[in-house]
């Protein structure tokens, strides 16, 4: 394709294995959930790629997700809470476990109530990755770019990456950095 922004014009590189090695250190940090929450949002900006970056953390007692990270606290701020009750998205990801990926904006339109504030953003696409510990989802993994940024591999990557916010979002609270 042509360099007019898309996926194939971007220089992203190759997920290795001194990667998974940062993430098991930062990991190690006391200061968690900031310390992973920061090398994943570096990580899968330069493996992935994205403009906006969340992870949330799954209440499945309230049907809602908590905001424990993101990177732009200006318009998504750590601690908001959203209600995922009885939808498509919610069964999708939160029930079947599986990941949304959403390739345009009418994707976005049907699956987030806040889609005004994402497509404002320049936000055309979506990666919705579930964190599974013991059958269960316990929160998940965002990125959100361009329409038409990610693919199917993308999501492998991703559902690689995320396993590392698995013991975060068993034991946290949103980041008060």
């Amino acid at each position: 394709m042509a360099d007019d922004g898309t996926r194939e014009a971007k220089a992203l590189r190759k997920l290795q294995t001194e990667d998974l090695s940062a993430l098991a250190e930062a990991l190690r940090s006391s200061n968690q959930p900031l310390a992973v929450c920061r090398a994943l949002e570096r990580l899968s900006g330069e493996t992935i790629g994205h403009r906006l970056f969340t992870v949330m953390q799954f209440d499945s007692d309230r049907s809602e997700v908590l905001r424990i990270h993101t990177s732009l606290p200006a318009v998504y701020p750590a601690g908001g809470r959203k209600k995922k009750k009885e939808t498509r998205w919610a069964d999708h990801v939160l029930t079947d476990l599986k990941v949304f990926r959403g390739g345009e904006p009418a994707d976005i339109v049907s699956a987030f109530d806040d889609h005004a504030t994402i497509l404002g953003l320049g936000l055309g696409s979506v990666l919705n990755i579930p964190v599974v510990f013991k059958g269960r989802c316990v929160g998940t993994m965002n990125l959100l770019h361009q329409a038409g940024w990610y693919g199917p591999d993308d999501e492998r990557i991703g559902l690689l990456l995320a396993t590392f916010l698995t013991p975060v979002l068993l034991n946290s609270a949103p980041e008060t950095d």
